[in-house]
């Protein structure tokens, strides 16, 4: 039988979560199952373990939204074929040695990508994608700002920046994180520890200001970059990791003619499914011309049965990069 983690009732990972035996999972007819080679580790898991997550899932139920696999079992009706290796995405499942996919949440896993980075490369990237190419809307030339810059989703945005023709700024709290953003291509680095970082993007960007700023972080950091952002700038919101969601007073937006953008990548699912599909198609090709890298945590996978350790360093913000399990 194949082996899982389990949530039983909702509540703190180190209390609620079983790793257990189950039956091996029967593909949907629109569907496939796949063996996990490798599984993305992100921060909406905390919240789902807890109850917490804007889609509360049904329990009992495996955690984990994305993972790396090949396929072995098919649905009647699916597209997918027998030893296929895919990215699959969904709502849970993916922290189990198996796992069954839709046919809509699955695509080819890049050539010459490695199980682990496939794993990271999915909802990180695909949320920076959609971010700035359509949210943004970026040109080359502009000054990106990212906030939490070595994390999951800001070395993400820091790679397609880059990519995208952007002068990138990077913001982190340590030495050693600002290092990963420099290994992600950032052009300036902040330690907002150290330093106030509105006061560093005006001197870098000679009192402009950021074009751009990708917030994952929200709270004051939010409230500050309103300050430092440029005429007609686009204040990305992509999530609120410091725990307070914050506000801005409408004089900011109208004074410097600002645009607030909301980045919550999941709806598409509901509303433009094609969409991620066509996201993924110039991720693959940014990957196969070498603008994108995913950077592991530890620069390797931890083992499945490490789910607990691998939470605890994201809920600590110890991480950096995309932290990976893998069976």
């Amino acid at each position: 039988m194949p082996k899982a983690w389990r949530v039983h009732e909702y509540g703190h990972y180190k209390e609620k979560l079983r790793f257990e035996d189950i039956e091996a999972p029967e593909p949907p007819d629109g569907g496939a199952v796949i063996k996990v080679l490798a599984a993305g580790v992100n921060f909406p898991d905390l919240l789902a373990i807890a109850g917490k997550y804007q889609v509360k899932a049904p329990l009992p139920f495996t955690p984990g939204l994305e993972a790396c696999g090949e396929v072995i079992a098919v649905g009647a009706n699916s597209q997918l074929r027998v030893g296929q290796r895919i990215i699959a995405s969904a709502p849970w499942g993916s922290f189990a040695e198996q796992m069954p996919v839709m046919d809509l949440a699955a695509f080819e896993a890049p050539a010459g990508m490695s199980d682990v980075q496939a794993a990271a490369m999915f909802i990180t990237y695909q949320t920076s994608y959609f971010a700035l190419a359509y949210r943004a809307e970026m040109k080359p030339g502009e000054t990106l700002l990212v906030h939490g810059g070595a994390g999951g989703v800001g070395t993400s945005a820091i790679q397609l920046g880059k990519a995208m023709g952007a002068r990138v700024i990077a913001t982190a709290g340590t030495d050693a994180k600002l290092e990963i953003c420099k290994r992600c291509g950032a052009d300036e680095l902040i330690n907002y520890k150290t330093h106030d970082f509105v006061a560093e993007v005006k001197r870098i960007t000679g009192g402009k200001g950021a074009d751009v700023i990708y917030d994952p972080v929200g709270g004051d950091v939010f409230d500050k970059s309103s300050k430092c952002i440029a005429f007609r700038g686009r204040l990305l919101v992509i999530g609120f990791a410091s725990g307070r969601i914050p506000e801005i007073a409408a004089n900011r937006i109208l004074l410097k003619n600002i645009a607030v953008v909301g980045v919550h990548w999941g709806a598409y699912r509901l509303h433009d499914p094609q969409l991620i599909h066509t996201a993924q198609s110039a991720l693959a090709e940014h990957y196969a011309k070498g603008d994108i890298d995913p950077i592991i945590y530890g620069d390797a996978a931890m083992p499945l049965d490490q789910l607990p350790d691998a939470l605890a360093a994201l809920e600590g913000r110890d991480s950096y990069g995309k932290v990976v399990l893998a069976p």
